[in-house]
């Protein structure tokens, strides 16, 4: 009798201290959480012409903006369902870390570092590097850059393909560019090296700038997500957006209207 209330009270301590066979947690899903919550938040850009920017309202516009609407109706099958975030170069992944966005569609491009910390859509977009200067600037190439100081934005893919071909460069980093363009006409550096498509944008809308001609890198842009099973459908669902979209030449209608069209 005596065994058998020991043997009792081990069976109680072992259920209560929780040692019996652990539940499996259910695992989050970020399409399900956003459905539930009646939209989607997409963190965007608001100084990257002509992909993310205010117009004369104040509202968001651009490339990417669209791209985000339409997954915005995918999601719901219905328009305005989509919360715009503003995020800059340096401060999107963040955001989408803290979970202050869903997704990211912010002229990203793909890299093998970004792809050991975020999940990737299929490409909607692919740009190049390229150098911009000063209207009448003797600089006609990555080449002339050495010894020179150039400017990149803070969160791009710049910095590490500008020190690999041009080893003797100065690098001067700011947060937007917006702040970027603005030291670059006060000569504090003698060009900017970025994205051809945000360098477009500025040299239409600044007769001073002048964009080189030659690219020389392939920076394919994709949305971002977490990293994780969590975003798969989510990733899924934007995938079906991107290919169906390019397969009915909705894209290339897109990038022809805000003159980035390069097929």
């Amino acid at each position: 009798m005596y065994k058998k209330i020991i043997l009792l009270l081990f069976l109680m301590i072992f259920i209560l201290c929780g040692c019996s066979k652990p539940q499996k947690e259910p695992v989050v899903n970020t399409l399900d959480d956003i459905t539930k919550r009646g939209e989607v938040v997409i963190g965007i850009k608001t100084d990257a012409y002509p992909f993310g920017f205010k117009d004369k309202n104040g509202k968001f516009a651009g490339y990417d903006v669209d791209l985000a609407n339409m997954i915005g109706q995918e999601i719901f099958k219905k328009k305005g369902k989509v919360k715009f975030v503003p995020v800059t170069s340096s401060d999107r992944i963040m955001k989408l870390f803290s979970e202050d966005v869903d997704m990211i569609i912010a002229t990203m491009s793909v890299t093998p570092s970004r792809l050991q910390i975020l999940d990737f859509s299929n490409p909607y977009y692919i740009a190049g590097q390229a150098v911009m200067v000063r209207k009448g600037s003797k600089i006609k190439g990555l080449s002339d850059l050495n010894g020179k100081k150039v400017i990149i934005v803070f969160g791009t893919s710049s910095e590490s393909s500008l020190r690999a071909a041009v080893p003797r460069v100065s690098i001067l980093g700011y947060k937007t560019y917006s702040e970027a363009v603005k030291a670059l006409k006060q000569g504090k550096g003698d060009a900017i090296v970025s994205d051809d498509t945000i360098l477009i944008g500025l040299s239409l809308k600044d007769g001073n700038l002048v964009l080189l001609p030659k690219r020389y890198s392939r920076e394919p842009y994709a949305v971002a997500f977490r990293k994780g099973i969590e975003s798969e459908d989510l990733v899924r669902v934007v995938n079906y957006v991107i290919d169906e979209s390019a397969r009915n030449g909705t894209l290339q209608k897109l990038q022809k209207n805000y003159g980035i069209k390069k097929y």
